[in-house]
């Protein structure tokens, strides 16, 4: 009873601090490694609208983990999942300051994201430990190829963003060998299609909203 209302708090405490509060990273910003350019205001609308996006997955990364900490069987697993989100704190920090910096503003659909994250992240976890490690590695799977197609499609002047997408990708990569190294099962071909679809759904409506 008591674990299940630490869990119930910690959950309530997570969605208020990632949707309401200020984040604080542990890790300074990524310096890049060349001047950032100037960008034209046109360049400055889409670099802010990639950097929305990515802090709307970061959103959802808050959200998945702490779901599936709460419904975590193994102690140490729950652990895992605790410390995870604490780490993709940094990245909700480090998009959040790009999005102020060009200009740009959250989007105003992230307590609709977090919310269904959060139902996801439950769905998981009630499937046994080593499918909710197969949905951590595959979403880090899919959320590294997103990361590496927006370095694609940034404003070459935008060296800042790209510092914080880089830096993201690398880490988001970790993430997903971590889960496979703790046991994670490999999901089947049509669960991860719906998730790649669920994925192009948020991420469209989240460039413009």
């Amino acid at each position: 009873m008591t674990l299940m209302i630490d869990s119930v708090l910690t959950a309530a405490d997570s969605a208020l601090r990632t949707l309401f509060a200020r984040p604080h990273a542990t890790r300074a910003i990524p310096a890049p490694s060349q001047a950032p350019g100037e960008l034209s205001e046109a360049e400055c609308r889409e670099a802010g609208a990639l950097m929305r996006v990515n802090h709307v997955g970061e959103v959802c990364a808050q959200a998945l983990y702490t779901a599936q900490a709460a419904v975590a069987r193994d102690p140490a697993l729950r652990a895992r999942f605790i410390e995870a989100a604490h780490e993709e704190t940094d990245h909700l920090a480090w998009t959040r300051q790009r999005l102020d910096e060009l200009g740009a503003r959250p989007s105003i659909l992230n307590p609709l994201w977090y919310a269904g994250a959060f139902g996801l992240g439950l769905v998981a976890g009630r499937l046994g430990d080593p499918l909710s490690l197969g949905f951590v590695a595959e979403t880090e799977r899919q959320v590294e190829a997103h990361l590496d197609s927006h370095l694609d499609r940034l404003p070459s002047g935008d060296s800042a963003s790209r510092a914080v997408v880089e830096q993201m990708k690398v880490d988001e990569a970790r993430h997903a060998s971590q889960a496979v190294d703790a046991g994670a099962a490999e999901l089947p071909a049509p669960a991860k299609a719906m998730m790649r679809a669920a994925s192009r759904v948020m991420t469209t409506l989240a460039h413009r909203i």
